[in-house]
């Protein structure tokens, strides 16, 4: 699971720089290349964004994985609806930078919806693995698993924070939502998932 997972994290993480590539496409030299090149700050924006949160996202799957002594079936369906949103995310990223560039009227609001709702269906699968794997620790955790509900409440606030986005999106500014979109990303960097301890790792479960 963690291999394919792997896989699936680097080809979408890759994706996101062809977002960068059409800013050269047509300004080759001289100061028609340092427009563009200055223009072209929709999708550095959007591209630092969602590569930070996809690298975020790894590494708290890894943090994940770290806990476990097996999968089973649920587990695996769950990861891969976890893959099916992060396999999205170049798509709304492209969105936002295309609306944002172009500047017409209430689009770059519509992408920056659409973003957040990418994200929110991520948050809900992330939120989905770790909380199944808590229940279901005697039979797939290498260690037991003791969680507070502010705990669960820490890590499952993104799910909130990104309707939170979507909500300002939609009703105020594209900017708005995006600076949430951001701050979320910097939320996560130090909002990890717990680690297994080599106490509670040397414990286990006498298997």
């Amino acid at each position: 699971m963690e291999g394919f997972s792997d896989g699936v994290f680097a080809v979408a993480i890759t994706v996101l720089v062809f977002n960068l590539l059409p800013i050269g496409e047509n300004a080759h030299t001289g100061d028609s290349l340092t427009r563009a090149l200055l223009g072209g700050w929709p999708q550095y924006a959007s591209y630092a964004i969602s590569f930070l949160t996809i690298g975020i996202m790894w590494v708290n799957h890894h943090t994940m994985a770290a806990h476990l002594r097996c999968v089973d079936r649920w587990m695996l369906l769950l990861n891969l609806l976890l893959l099916l949103g992060v396999v999205a995310l170049p798509f709304p990223t492209a969105l936002v930078a295309s609306a944002l560039r172009d500047g017409s009227a209430g689009a770059a609001e519509v992408a920056t919806v659409a973003y957040g709702l990418t994200m929110i269906s991520i948050s809900v699968a992330f939120a989905s693995m770790w909380l199944y794997l808590i229940a279901k620790q005697g039979d797939l955790a290498r260690a037991p698993m003791p969680m507070q509900g502010y705990t669960r409440l820490r890590f499952t606030g993104g799910l909130f924070g990104y309707g939170l986005g979507v909500l300002a999106a939609a009703f105020w500014t594209a900017a708005a939502g995006l600076i949430i979109y951001a701050l979320l990303a910097v939320y996560y960097v130090f909002n990890n998932l717990p680690t297994p301890s080599p106490a509670e790792e040397a414990a286990g479960y006498g298997r």
